[in-house]
């Protein structure tokens, strides 16, 4: 029952540098050697933990390159003074060298390179890249590895170049797939390596991923990236990622063989990658080129600094120029390698803020085929919307540009759904804008999906039923101005839908404090757009309100009340008299009742995936709990049984064990029991999620604790990471409730780490 216990281990990677030296890592416990935790995701990104036997490494994580010939920064200060918890040594190279070979067999590499921490070897893969072919065998290599103590090794793949035709490509995805399983035998113990291989290919890249994936390997490592990096192809390199990534088991770290250039982090961070590697930080140095988070810079050009590190931080370019060669490498090292874990330590934040896609984003901009490759994944593979222009035709914006034209047009919408459904949505905090980027946010996309499939029109019969008033003109918060206004509407024109403009689309106003679209951060001017007509009848097409006439309003000026009854007067939806009348106490009081009970209506539909007749029916009668500045607090029942709770942060809704008891038994659909590929976008209705773990499990959800990898045999496919779900046993008996950590996918593999945050459980009566 161990793996039902939450145990604490501190990763060996630190953020702080320090001085002095640093205790040597703990092993992790047997039983998880090799296992692969996620603890924070945003989207694709996440921050991990690998447990090895020198440690748990926190991902992500840059791993320097160490030649043991040459060491430009001690490995043993690489540990002590900057905390990095792997390096990466190339195995090939101690092999070959007889002195280096003999001191790690009788030794261990550990001892040889002067390294605490983890450590993985490359096969000599690369080597035959940049030298030809290799003089070591398939099997004597992995050996080789695990007789000198690696902690990871990697198999000796075939490298494919990008100037490789797609035949000469196979040959070599097709001779590594037949060298993997004698590879993983020779390792035995030995955590290993699996390349992927596939050059520029995507249905090669699709295959070496899927292939490789049913072996036991404890990484993979994206292989064959490091030419396209160097000549700037940063597109390709993001075709290589959505090729590859989707089709590999989720349960294991992704290596990007050879990226080590901090500029790529944030865009490689946010599709999925959670290892690094490279020599870099050392090669630049010798040359005197300086690595930033937005390209190179050369000593040689420099009065400042770039960046203003601890290594330089009493020094001048000028001063450094004139040290000698080695000294001055040695200080340039350095500052690279400081540069470097400074910009993965922004990223590993941003990823626990819920930001590493808008930093992605902002860091696009710094490079053009950065930029280029960023604008290609946030045109051409989104929702099918490929623009249909010809060859000759002026390419009047960057998007348009970006947009595939040929035999790959409209092949990579599966891909970008991967990273799309795997968003958390809604989020704290502010939406800062970015232009028409912000639009193509995943975790934008994901809420305006599910919103679009979950939320339904009321649509009843009676005044104002064939229109919609469209709010504009001003941002949140709108209750405070809007409140009055939309309660008697639904006393004077219940049939009368109200939505609000916002910049990244319309929302219902019953949801009017559901982020994103609530709070979104930007200059005035991106609210006082004029209404786009043909926009909104699109969007109102995705609700299915394409028959409704539009009424627009601005927010901005006084008497909005007024301005909005004469409006609907003057379309003739209402008599001229109810201007000069007002309304009784009692039915503005009913009236403010449903719109509360329309609120709580809709956020059943849109975050318990509540049919919307269902869900309007269980808020009928439904009081609720107002807090002091007239928000809803809570739902109760006709009986004052507490089903749900308002989140006042980010607009969501949080569920109560009665709430659970409820909408458990509405459940209409049998138990799954099985797990299948995620459909998060599908099944619109069926409820929330069902969890089944089995009988040894029982007993800590019912007290309320977490739900580990390891003990669910089942799940539904449309499971949401952040979503709210029901876990139940293998009778079909509600334990508790929770909140899911990962899609359907995940948790069928994943086997240590939280997969479901349990709010509370259902003690036995």
């Amino acid at each position: 029952m161990d793996g039902l216990k939450e145990v604490v281990h501190r990763p060996v990677t630190m953020a702080a540098w320090r001085e002095g030296t640093r205790d040597d890592p703990e092993p992790c416990r047997e039983q998880d050697k090799g296992k692969f935790e996620v603890v924070v995701r945003d989207g694709r990104a996440r921050i991990g933990r690998l447990h090895t036997e020198h440690g748990i490494l926190e991902t992500p994580a840059l791993l320097p390159v160490i030649n043991p010939n040459i060491r430009t920064i001690e490995p043993r200060e690489m540990w002590d003074r900057y905390g990095i918890g792997a390096l990466i040594t190339n195995s090939y190279i101690i092999w070959k060298h007889d002195e280096l070979k003999t001191k790690a067999q009788n030794d261990g590499v550990h001892e040889l390179i002067n390294y605490p921490g983890i450590i993985m070897t490359d096969s000599g893969t690369f080597q035959s890249y940049v030298y030809g072919d290799v003089e070591v065998g398939v099997e004597e290599i992995v050996e080789f590895q695990r007789s000198i103590g690696v902690d990871i090794a990697t198999m000796l793949d075939v490298f494919s170049r990008p100037d490789m035709i797609e035949s000469e490509v196979a040959n070599c995805v097709d001779e590594t797939l037949a060298r993997a399983q004698k590879s993983i035998d020779a390792a035995q113990k030995t955590m290993l390596n699996g390349p992927i291989q596939g050059g520029l290919f995507k249905e090669l890249r699709e295959k070496s991923a899927s292939e490789m994936g049913k072996f036991d390997f404890s990484v993979h490592p994206i292989g064959g990236i490091v030419p396209v990096m160097e000549q700037h192809r940063y597109k390709e390199y993001a075709k290589i990622m959505l090729s590859s990534l989707p089709k590999l088991p989720s349960n294991r770290p992704v290596h990007m063989f050879g990226c080590g250039h901090p500029m790529l982090f944030p865009m490689s961070i946010a599709l999925g990658a959670d290892l690094f590697d490279s020599a870099a930080y050392a090669l630049f140095a010798r040359d005197g080129r300086l690595l930033t988070p937005w390209g190179t810079e050369k000593i040689a050009n420099l009065v400042d600094w770039p960046v203003t590190t601890p290594s330089i931080a009493s020094l001048t370019p000028e001063e450094v120029r004139q040290m000698d060669g080695k000294e001055r490498t040695k200080i340039l090292s350095k500052y690279n390698l400081e540069v470097t874990l400074a910009e993965l330590a922004r990223c590993k934040q941003a990823v626990r803020d819920g930001t590493i896609w808008r930093m992605a984003e902002r860091r696009s901009h710094q490079h053009p085929a950065l930029r280029e490759a960023f604008l290609w994944l946030i045109t051409n593979p989104s929702l099918g919307q490929i623009s249909n222009f010809s060859k000759d035709e002026m390419i009047l914006d960057e998007k348009l540009a970006s947009q595939e034209t040929g035999s790959e047009k409209g092949a990579w919408e599966a891909s970008w759904d991967w990273i799309v459904k795997s968003q958390t949505t809604p989020r704290k905090g502010g939406e800062s804008w970015g232009g028409k980027d912000t639009l193509a946010r995943p975790h934008i996309i994901a809420a305006r999906h599910m919103m679009f499939t979950r939320w339904h029109s009321q649509n009843p019969l009676g005044v104002g039923s064939t229109d919609v008033l469209i709010l504009h003109g001003r941002s949140g918060p709108w209750r405070e101005r809007c409140d009055n206004l939309v309660t008697r509407l639904i006393h004077h024109a219940p049939g009368l839908e109200v939505m609000i403009l916002t910049p990244i689309g319309l929302m219902p106003y019953s949801l009017e404090d559901v982020n994103p679209f609530t709070h979104i951060v930007g200059p005035d001017w991106i609210w006082r757009s004029r209404p786009d007509l043909s926009l909104i009848r699109n969007e109102l097409d995705k609700f299915s309100m394409s028959d409704r006439r539009i009424i627009t309003l601005d927010l901005n000026g006084d008497n909005l009340v007024d301005r909005a009854l004469s409006k609907l007067v003057e379309l003739e939806i209402l008599d001229e008299s109810i201007k000069s009348k007002s309304i009784e106490a009692s039915d503005f009081e009913a009236s403010q009742l449903q719109l509360r009970r329309r609120k709580a209506a809709d956020k059943f539909a849109l975050f318990f995936n509540v049919q919307s007749e269902l869900s309007h029916e269980l808020t009928s009668k439904s009081n609720f709990v107002i807090n002091r500045q007239g928000r809803i607090k809570n739902v109760l029942s006709s009986s004052n049984k507490h089903l749900a709770s308002f989140r006042l942060g980010d607009g969501g809704l949080s569920l109560n064990n009665d709430g659970a008891i409820e909408l458990y038994s509405h459940r209409r659909r049998q138990l799954p029991t099985a797990f299948s590929d995620p459909e998060i976008f599908g099944y619109s209705g069926e409820g929330l999620a069902i969890v089944v773990v089995d009988d040894d499990a029982e007993p800590f959800i019912r007290q309320g604790r977490n739900v580990f990898h390891g003990f669910i045999i089942a799940c539904d496919p449309w499971i949401r990471p952040n979503e709210a779900c029901l876990i139940v046993n293998q009778r079909g008996e509600l334990l508790g409730h929770g909140t899911s950590q990962c899609t359907s996918s995940e948790l069928a593999s994943f086997k240590k780490g939280i997969a479901i945050k349990t709010r509370d459980g259902i003690k036995n009566e």
